[in-house]
């Protein structure tokens, strides 16, 4: 049988590491896995409780809107104004979303089709690649480099030379996987730039609320101009830890939410409405919550950079995302990244995410997810120590 989009996706590198994983816990040894970012703190008590609630009204068991109930959509857009001072309309510059992969995904489809071209980031979390694919376009890889103003740099020279020129620009601050993060001013002049160029600028802020040292990453909506020209995708997935309930936004542009509104309302009822009822509560009731998820986030981040610098294995300490993006020792860059990781595995029962696995720039890195207790984030640095020569 013949496929038309399938056949164009590489294997999925992670199902390598993930493989090896499952073997070595069948022969009874204990993983230390940081390599998935599936958050293992729990979700606010809140939402737990207000789900339960709802599920037992059977008025809720209904098909809901695609687009988000009302007041969920006030929530996120009250969010919004105490957060950066942004006023957004609800019913126009606001859609929820089943979770921000979705939301990403469909949005292609609505700003993208055969022959128009997007720039995104190198190396970039999967979706920022291979949505535009999806969506029958080309996606132009453009090197992340080492802060916003790199990138930010990169993408208007790489426009400038292109053809066709690309009508959509892929943003993540702070970056998954690399973890670099972006100033207001480096987005304000993207928003200047993009405006007179016709140009959608699309920000993945799925680590809005995970930062650290003083760097709070800025919306892009906070811009001068960004209505014009830009939305955003937040997520409750690690603001909230509710990575299990797919729920995220767009916001931003109002002709672009009116626009993947209208797919949607071919493609989806929205998420089930008890959910959608525990998410509102949780915006309104429990909106500290993100900072007690990123206290927990940054003692593991200290954990784990003390611990590898302790043992000659060099890193920085990220300003964001949940994530630790390690350049390879030097004397293992060469075999590559799934080489080391599977090294890791076997040699150290520590799982990491092969930096191949986020595009060819990620290749001489590895990605770690502070998804496990400073206890066993310990365990797996004297564990590393152990079983990669030349450390120590």
């Amino acid at each position: 049988m013949e496929f038309r989009r399938i056949p164009g996706l590489p294997p999925y590198v992670f199902t390598i590491i993930d493989g090896l994983k499952l073997q070595a816990r069948r022969d009874g040894k204990d993983i230390v896995d940081l390599g998935f970012g599936n958050p293992d703190i729990p979700s606010p008590q809140i939402a737990v409780e207000k789900l339960a609630e709802a599920a037992h009204n059977s008025r809720n068991h209904r098909y809901s809107s695609s687009r988000g109930i009302p007041k969920l959509r006030e929530a996120i857009a009250d969010r919004y104004t105490a957060q950066y001072g942004v006023k957004l309309d609800p019913s126009t510059n606001v859609i929820a979303t089943i979770g921000a992969k979705e939301g990403f995904s469909h949005l292609m489809w609505v700003l993208l089709q055969p022959g128009d071209a997007a720039l995104v980031p190198s190396p970039s979390y999967p979706i920022h690649i291979w949505g535009p694919y999806f969506a029958g376009a080309d996606a132009r890889q453009v090197t992340i480099g080492s802060s916003g103003t790199d990138y930010v740099d990169a993408v208007m020279d790489a426009w400038e030379y292109g053809w066709p020129k690309p009508r959509v620009v892929v943003l993540c601050f702070p970056h998954n996987p690399t973890t670099t993060t972006v100033s207001k001013g480096d987005l304000q002049r993207l928003v200047d730039w993009a405006r007179p160029r016709d140009v959608v600028l699309v920000h993945d802020f799925a680590y809005a609320d995970v930062w650290f040292d003083g760097v709070r990453p800025p919306s892009i909506l906070e811009c001068e101009g960004a209505l014009d020209c830009a939305v955003e995708l937040y997520s409750m997935t690690k603001s909230f830890s509710m990575a299990g309930w797919r729920m995220a936004f767009l916001l931003g542009n109002a002709e672009v939410v009116a626009a993947l509104a209208k797919l949607k309302s071919y493609l989806d009822y929205g998420s089930f409405q008890p959910v959608q009822i525990a998410a509102t509560v949780t915006l309104n009731e429990a909106s500290e919550y993100p900072a007690e998820v990123n206290a927990i986030y940054e003692t593991r981040r200290n954990a784990l950079c003390d611990g590898l610098n302790r043992i000659g294995w060099e890193v920085e300490r990220p300003k964001g995302t949940m994530f630790l993006w390690a350049p390879i020792p030097a004397q293992f860059r060469s075999e590559g990244s799934i080489a080391f990781a599977t090294r890791l595995v076997q040699e150290c029962d520590v799982a990491v995410s092969p930096g191949v696995g986020f595009g060819p720039d990620g290749d001489g890195h590895v990605r770690f997810a502070l998804i496990e207790n400073e206890h066993r984030i310990g365990q797996a640095v004297r564990q590393i120590k152990r079983g990669v020569p030349g450390l120590g």
